[in-house]
C-alpha cells in the first residue's frame, strides 16, 4: 500500500528534536522557526512533557469517556486559571477542525439557528462544517458547500451588522489572528463591535484561537489584546505540543446535556497528561512573557530591512511580506538549516516554539539579513 498523495513536503526525514533544534536521519541539524504549523509550544522533547506522558503510560494510556477521568478536570482547572476563563466549561477533542465543528454545533443548538458568518480570508479546518466556514473554494467539495455561510470582509462592521440584523445567525466565527491568510489581525474596534452586535442579535461569538492561542501572541488568547470575552473559544495546536489535543471553551450560559457532544479519543489519559505538562511548563517557564519579548525583538530587528514590504504579528506569530518569499524560504532551509512557514506566495510565516531564545532569534535574524542582501527583491 502507498500513501494517499495529498502533501507537498520536503524530502527530509526528521528523527530527533530538543527545544528549538531538530535533526534528520542523515545527521543534519535545523533550527525550528515554524514548530510544525505552530504546534510545538514548549519545545521538542521537553523533559517535563516526557515525564508526564511516560508516567501516564505506566499507569493507563487510554479509556473512553464512558468512565470518569479526573485528569480532564485537572486540565480544565489549570487551563481556566491560566487563560482567565475559569468560569467557562471545557469540551476536549482531538483537532482544531473538530473543535470548530463542535463549537458550531453548540451555537446552533443554543440559538436554534443554522446560519454562520465567517470572515474573508479565514481558515478553520478541513472537515465538513469547518471547511464550509473556510474562505477557499478550492478546498471545498459539493458536500461542504451546502452549509449556510456568509463571508464578510475583516473589519467591515457595517457588513457584519447588516447580516446580523436579519436575526437568523447562529454564530460569528473569527480567528484571533488569521494565520493561513498571512498573519492578518482583526482590529480591536471590530472585535468589540462583533461582540456587542452578537449580543444585540442573539448570536454567539466564536473565537478560533487554534493557531493564535496558548500564549503565542503574548496573551493566552490573541483576542484578549482587545479586552473582550467570546461566548466560545476553540483551541488546539500548541495545546498538546504535538500530542493530538483540542478544546472548546464554552460560556456557562450554554448548558450541556448527555449526548449533546461526544468523542472516542478526546480527553484521553495520555492527551490530558500532555496538556497538563504544557500548561505547567508555560506557567513555570513564563513562556507567554518570553513570546512577547522575543517576538518584539524579532520585529524590531527586521522592520528596517528593505527587502520586507510589510511585517505583521504579535508575539511569536509573525508574517513577513516579501517579493521573493519562496526563494528566501528555500535558502533559509537549504543554506542555513532554518525551517519557516508560508502564507500564500508572498508571506513568510514564523511560528517558533514559545521557548525560543534570544540567541536562536539572532541566528534567524543573521541568516535572513544575509540572504536578503543577496536575493534581488
Amino acid at each position: 500500500m502507498k500513501l494517499f498523495d495529498v502533501y507537498n513536503c520536503y524530502n527530509i526525514n526528521l528523527v530527533n528534536g530538543k527545544g528549538s533544534k531538530i535533526s534528520d536521519d542523515k545527521g543534519n541539524k535545523y533550527l525550528d522557526f515554524y514548530g510544525g504549523h505552530g504546534v510545538i509550544s514548549i519545545g521538542h522533547s521537553h523533559p517535563h512533557y516526557i515525564f508526564r506522558i511516560e508516567h501516564q503510560l505506566h499507569c493507563l494510556g487510554f479509556y473512553s469517556n464512558a468512565v470518569k477521568n479526573d485528569m480532564q478536570e485537572k486540565l480544565a482547572c489549570k487551563l481556566g486559571k491560566i487563560s482567565g476563563y475559569d468560569d467557562y466549561n471545557l469540551f476536549l477533542c482531538n483537532s482544531g477542525a473538530e473543535a470548530n465543528e463542535n463549537a458550531l454545533k453548540v451555537a446552533s443548538f443554543h440559538t436554534g439557528k443554522s446560519k454562520v458568518i465567517a470572515l474573508k480570508g479565514s481558515f478553520h479546518g478541513r472537515s465538513s462544517g469547518a471547511l464550509a466556514i473556510t474562505d477557499n473554494s478550492k478546498l471545498s467539495s459539493e458536500f461542504n458547500a451546502k452549509h449556510e455561510v456568509v463571508f464578510v470582509d475583516m473589519n467591515d462592521t457595517t457588513a457584519l451588522e447588516k447580516e446580523l440584523s436579519n436575526q437568523d445567525v447562529a454564530a460569528v466565527i473569527i480567528e484571533g489572528i488569521q494565520g493561513v491568510n498571512g498573519v492578518v489581525e482583526p482590529s480591536v474596534e471590530f472585535l468589540k463591535s462583533a461582540k456587542s452586535l452578537c449580543e444585540k442579535n442573539n448570536a454567539l461569538l466564536i473565537l478560533d484561537e487554534i493557531q493564535s492561542g496558548y500564549g503565542r501572541t503574548g496573551k493566552f488568547f490573541a483576542h484578549q489584546h482587545a479586552d473582550i470575552k467570546a461566548d466560545i473559544i476553540t483551541t488546539a495546536k500548541g495545546m498538546g505540543n504535538g500530542f493530538p489535543l483540542a478544546g472548546v471553551l464554552i460560556h456557562p450560559k450554554l448548558e450541556g446535556k448527555a449526548g449533546l457532544l461526544g468523542t472516542t479519543f478526546g480527553g484521553n489519559h495520555l492527551a490530558c497528561a500532555a496538556g497538563i505538562a504544557v500548561l505547567e511548563t508555560i506557567e513555570e517557564e513564563q513562556l507567554i512573557a518570553n513570546a512577547e519579548k522575543i517576538g518584539a525583538y524579532l520585529i524590531s530587528k527586521l522592520e528596517d530591512n528593505k527587502a520586507i514590504n510589510t511585517i505583521r504579528g504579535k508575539g511569536l506569530m509573525i508574517g513577513i511580506d516579501l517579493e521573493n518569499m519562496t526563494v528566501i524560504r528555500k535558502q533559509l532551509l537549504e543554506d542555513h538549516g532554518i525551517f519557516t512557514g508560508s502564507s500564500g506566495n508572498k508571506t513568510l510565516r514564523l511560528l517558533p516554539p514559545l521557548s525560543i531564545t534570544k540567541k536562536e532569534a539572532d541566528q534567524f535574524i543573521e541568516a535572513f539579513q544575509k540572504i536578503t542582501q543577496i536575493v534581488e527583491v
